[in-house]
């Protein structure tokens, strides 16, 4: 394909990018160059349209706010059967980096708002429908009898959108991006867990937030469990007003455990409160306590789900901001029975990925017969679980995974096992007796940040906002591994606080001196 726009000379070296690109933006060849994208060939792919887009002139499809964005040429395609995808180019200032950012939920949408995000930093970008369109919450229903599109979702509509973003970018800019990136939270998470493992030359670095990596258990030992634990009996249902207590009766009892009275567990493992001691007394039930079904439905959540062999099928969730925002009232409980968030993605997974049955129940689901089944059938195309990362790792890419410890969706454990299994992996691979020389190798591509206090990829009473992408330049571009991550909390528009986060297995402790709300008064350490 042949393209009007060319690098100028001052473009040849990294020093006068920045002038060459503000240059460019004035040139009406480049217009004609983002308008000449529509005739890109591309494998299974038709370009749907190529036009620039002036500073802050994007508006989303269902918003009435546009986005802060400079100038940029947008492409949009769709890639057979139905995978719609779109590629941001900044008209100024290009970086010389590629970033694909991750879905959420079911995905169904294109992430605008972090390409939006991307475009700022000087990124180029991608993102993906995955190949259906977004109903309700949750919905699955696209999934009946499309084996395609189930794994267009898992994993292949992610990959496509890679690989066609890259030969945009080369078609536009006549150069091929330095370094490229994937950032993704949640359903990002697993992107960019299932990219590593089955895709690793897609991506130089990648940043995996809360990842629902391990698909098909953590729909059955999570979202399914919760709602079984709550909703095959309705009298074991939570109402919202109830958390407060919970959320309340457990800092009291497990807060000052790491010195500091701050509402945030910081190892919410060393917690040994038993939610038996917040039982209403009997013949009552108000606000302040829990019935004794509402009890068990706790313990149930917190101790996750096992078949009959006894083998845990998932981890469950760990004590800590049940009733900050974001915590259990939207994700557990919802505003009302039968209609939370967990009971609509694991009904909704199970009816149109596993089984294909509009009239299926959720009560009817059995740990045994029915995860094996799902596992062979589903697992291949959705599940990251493999902890054999050799050929990402033998690419120098670097991974950088974070977690919040009070996802009140996503097991904060599920994530530290994972990477304790691509641990054993690599010390099999090296055949080390020795497990801290596997935790190094390990380490040398793979860190993970468990997050105190923070919700799902965002929320809950710890710091939540933290810089993982700037880490991650750092240690692919100039071999800077990162050894601790600022994170900060934001309330009205100002910072509260601010804590470290530590290359797991470390964890951050306060050295005694100055406030507990500056990071620079904590260091990392081993527990």
């Amino acid at each position: 394909m042949h393209l009007a726009f060319r690098f100028k000379a001052p473009c040849i070296t990294i020093m006068a990018l920045g002038a060459c690109w503000s240059a460019q933006a004035r040139d009406p060849g480049f217009v004609r160059a983002c308008e000449q994208l529509t005739s890109l060939t591309l494998d299974m792919t038709t370009i749907t349209a190529a036009e620039i887009v002036a500073a802050n002139g994007f508006v989303p499809p269902g918003t009435d706010t546009a986005l802060t964005t400079p100038a940029f040429c947008r492409l949009q395609g769709v890639t057979r059967p139905t995978v719609k995808f779109e590629v941001w180019l900044p008209a100024t200032d290009w970086n010389r980096k590629f970033q694909v950012v991750g879905n959420g939920g079911m995905a169904g949408t294109i992430s605008y708002s972090p390409m939006a995000a991307a475009l700022r930093r000087g990124y180029a970008t991608a993102s993906t429908d995955t190949g259906h369109e977004a109903g309700p919450p949750f919905d699955a229903s696209w999934a009946s009898g499309r084996p395609d599109l189930i794994e267009d979702f898992g994993h292949r509509g992610l990959h496509r959108t890679t690989v066609n973003g890259k030969k945009a970018v080369k078609a536009l800019y006549q150069a091929s991006p330095d370094y490229s990136y994937f950032v993704g939270c949640s359903k990002g998470g697993q992107q960019g867990l299932m990219e590593a493992q089955r895709y690793p030359h897609d991506f130089d670095g990648i940043v995996a937030g809360d990842p629902a990596n391990d698909w098909t258990r953590f729909y059955a030992g999570a979202h399914l469990w919760y709602s079984l634990a709550m909703l095959a009996d309705e009298e074991a249902w939570i109402p919202p007003a109830k958390l407060p207590a919970l959320g309340s009766a457990v800092n009291e009892a497990c807060d000052a455990r790491d010195g500091i009275e701050d509402g945030i567990l910081m190892d919410p493992l060393a917690c040994r409160f038993r939610p038996g001691s917040l039982a209403c007394p009997a013949g009552t039930d108000d606000d302040s306590c829990l019935t004794p079904k509402q009890v068990s439905a706790v313990e149930k959540i917190w101790s996750g789900v096992s078949d009959s062999a006894g083998e845990l099928v998932y981890p469950g969730l760990v004590p800590g901001g049940e009733a900050a925002p974001g915590g259990w009232v939207r994700w557990v409980t919802g505003s009302e029975p039968f209609r939370s968030l967990h009971w609509l993605g694991g009904e909704g997974f199970f009816r149109w990925f596993v089984f294909d049955d509009p009239e299926w129940d959720f009560r009817t689901f059995d740990y045994d017969r029915d995860l094996d089944y799902a596992l062979q059938k589903i697992g291949p195309v959705v599940d990251a679980a493999n902890p054999n990362m050799a050929l990402f790792r033998d690419a120098g890419s670097k991974l950088i995974v974070y977690h919040g410890w009070s996802d009140p969706d996503i097991s904060p454990l599920a994530s530290i096992d994972y990477f304790h299994e691509v641990v054993d992996f690599i010390q099999k691979e090296i055949d080390a007796a020795d497990r801290e020389v596997a935790l190094a190798e390990t380490q040398d591509f793979f860190r993970l940040f468990m997050v105190p206090g923070m919700g799902h990829c965002s929320g809950g009473p710890g710091p939540d906002r933290f810089d993982a992408l700037t880490a991650l330049e750092n240690w692919v571009e100039k071999g800077i591994a990162p050894e601790r991550i600022i994170a900060s909390k934001v309330e009205d528009g100002a910072v509260t606080r601010t804590r470290p986060l530590c290359v797991y297995p470390q964890v951050a402790i306060y050295d005694g001196d100055g406030s507990t709300d500056e990071a620079e008064n904590f260091y990392c350490a081993g527990p």
